[in-house]
């Protein structure tokens, strides 16, 4: 069974290395979004099981989509993969409902158990 998985970074090169990190046997569509509205609006019209979500990005960043998912009650797994890793916006991400924080660039064999744990794979 395929999982859905939308990647959310401003950075074109960022989002092909999360891409490139994902294990190679997990079956996913993937769709990407570069910035905050665009993956709040593919979130609100389609069903998706994972999103990889950066933190800095410009019109509506990653705390707003983390509270955006919350007001659209939207059951989608977030793993955020970000620069920040101030302790503050750690667990200000957790708080919102985020499943982990990954520092980037994201460590391939990080994602994938982090995954594993949350039982994606």
């Amino acid at each position: 069974m395929s999982s859905s998985v939308l990647i959310c970074d401003d950075s074109n090169l960022a989002r092909k290395q999360v891409l490139r990190s994902l294990p190679e046997q997990w079956q996913v569509d993937i769709k990407t979004a570069s910035n905050g509205r665009e993956a709040l609006t593919l979130l609100r019209d389609n069903s998706v099981d994972v999103l990889f979500l950066d933190l800095t990005m410009p019109d509506i960043d990653g705390v707003g989509v983390l509270q955006g998912i919350q007001k659209l009650n939207l059951d989608t797994a977030v793993f955020v993969i970000s620069a920040d890793i101030q302790p503050e916006m750690q667990n200000k991400v957790m708080q919102l409902g985020a499943k982990a924080f990954l520092r980037k660039p994201v460590n391939a064999e990080v994602l994938t158990s982090n995954l594993q744990q949350h039982g994606y794979i």
